[in-house]
């Protein structure tokens, strides 16, 4: 009756029934261990703590009842006896998929030992062998399979616990970083959204889902997702973190956005998002460490154009120009659109003196922003270092009507000092002629 009761959701009732039953029978251990199964999903842990203890001290040869304290332990953050019921519920019976899988799980979440790992892993491969392995142990068996850097294996774990159970949210989850880091964004996201539509409570979802939407360069779709968390969560450390790194300029960030960034680091030191942002924010501060930090953010996620647009931006920053011409030419060769990577590639070429081809990047810059006066001032100096004297008067007059007195004021006094003199250069005949076609 209590387990009919317990079944149909009425857990006092069922927790009542128990006790009448172990009153008539004081040694009962499967009582023991339903009532204390209750009384866990009714969060009176103490209690079920003792009824577990209890069912354990009458059947000491009964797996269930160490497992059931080793998630109870776990869930009260008590890892040294998690660990010990857990391993002896393992060794009562081997052949139990929960104890392994429970097992497994507090192995990876307490980061263990490879060789601890890789024995969970190969009694897992044994247990997953046939056709009926369910969709958590293959989930599980991907985990361990990441964790001992299998991409390989781990992506194939993932794909068969997913064509067993599309709805198995760690599946998804892990395999769309695994898509993510293979650069198949389209994959990545579609994994990723299916999973918090499955958990939209679960604040892991929106995070991993946010997170790709930016490996992909979608920023504004990452930062709507972050939008429609609740209050709460938007005060998060780990979501102000991830906000930052997707702000268009983290080069404006506050000193405590930098040190709260550079604490975030210390906790996820392989954040690529966070790599980018503290490089966005030290760039002109220290451009040295802003260097190394885009780097690494360019190496954990190669395919993300967005960090290596902004490692690129740091060679610049460090005038190691022809390291920054060859990485964005190949990041214009995948997104000619890129405006960012070309005004630096343009940059880069004029402080080469590579000054045709500057001129016709400026010139690219022009057509997607005609108002940008200072590309008229690049392409005068750089004609006006070729000698072309002609072509440079066109451009300055061009960069004077356009600047800005405040924002360009050292280039417009550049330019009033050298325009008499260029006029009567050109009254003499002097500089290369424009050949006609």
């Amino acid at each position: 009756m209590g387990q009919d009761a317990h079944e149909a959701g009425d857990l006092q009732r069922a927790i009542e029934l128990y006790e009448r039953a172990i009153k008539l029978e004081p040694e009962f251990p499967e009582a023991e261990y339903q009532r204390a199964s209750a009384l866990v999903s009714l969060n009176r842990l103490p209690e079920a703590e003792k009824g577990f203890l209890r069912a354990a001290e009458l059947q000491p040869e009964w797996s269930l009842p160490y497992l059931a304290l080793g998630k109870l332990y776990l869930r009260l953050e008590r890892l040294s006896d998690a660990e010990e019921k857990l391993v002896r519920s393992y060794e009562l019976d081997g052949k139990n998929k929960a104890a392994l899988i429970a097992l497994s799980d507090f192995y990876l979440r307490t980061k263990a030992p490879r060789q601890k790992l890789q024995q969970l892993l190969d009694d897992l491969k044994r247990a997953t062998e046939d056709e009926g392995a369910s969709a958590t142990a293959l989930a599980t068996r991907g985990a361990l399979e990441l964790a001992l850097d299998d991409k390989t294996g781990a992506l194939r774990s993932f794909d068969r616990a997913l064509a067993i159970n599309r709805e198995n949210v760690e599946a998804l989850m892990a395999r769309a970083d695994l898509r993510a880091g293979a650069g198949n964004f389209s994959g990545a996201l579609a994994d990723a959204a299916e999973a918090r539509r499955l958990a939209p409570n679960v604040l892991s979802t929106s995070l991993l889902l946010a997170r790709i939407y930016a490996q992909a360069g979608k920023v504004d779709e990452a930062t709507t997702t972050l939008d429609q968390l609740d209050e709460a969560s938007k005060r998060l450390p780990e979501v102000v973190a991830l906000r930052n790194s997707l702000a268009k300029d983290c080069s404006n960030s506050t000193a405590e956005d930098r040190a709260a960034t550079e604490e975030r680091l210390k906790e996820q030191p392989n954040n690529a998002s966070l790599l980018a942002c503290l490089g966005a924010a030290l760039r002109t501060i220290d451009p040295a460490r802003s260097l190394e930090l885009y780097r690494k953010a360019a190496t954990v996620e190669p395919t993300n154009i967005r960090h290596a647009t902004g490692y690129a931006a740091a060679l610049v920053q460090a005038r190691r120009f022809p390291e920054a011409v060859a990485l964005l030419r190949n990041i214009l060769a995948n997104e000619p659109g890129n405006f960012s990577a070309r005004s630096n590639l343009a940059t880069a070429l004029y402080e080469l003196k590579q000054m045709p081809e500057a001129i016709n990047e400026f010139k690219h810059l022009l057509e997607v922003k005609p108002d940008l006066a200072v590309a008229h001032f690049f392409i005068a100096t750089a004609h006006d270092f070729l000698g072309e004297y002609t072509q440079a008067l066109a451009e300055y007059e061009a960069f004077i009507a356009r600047a800005d007195a405040q924002k360009n004021q050292l280039e417009i006094d550049k330019v009033n000092l050298r325009l008499p003199s260029l006029r009567n250069q050109i009254k003499r005949g002097e500089g290369v002629k424009k050949k006609k076609p």
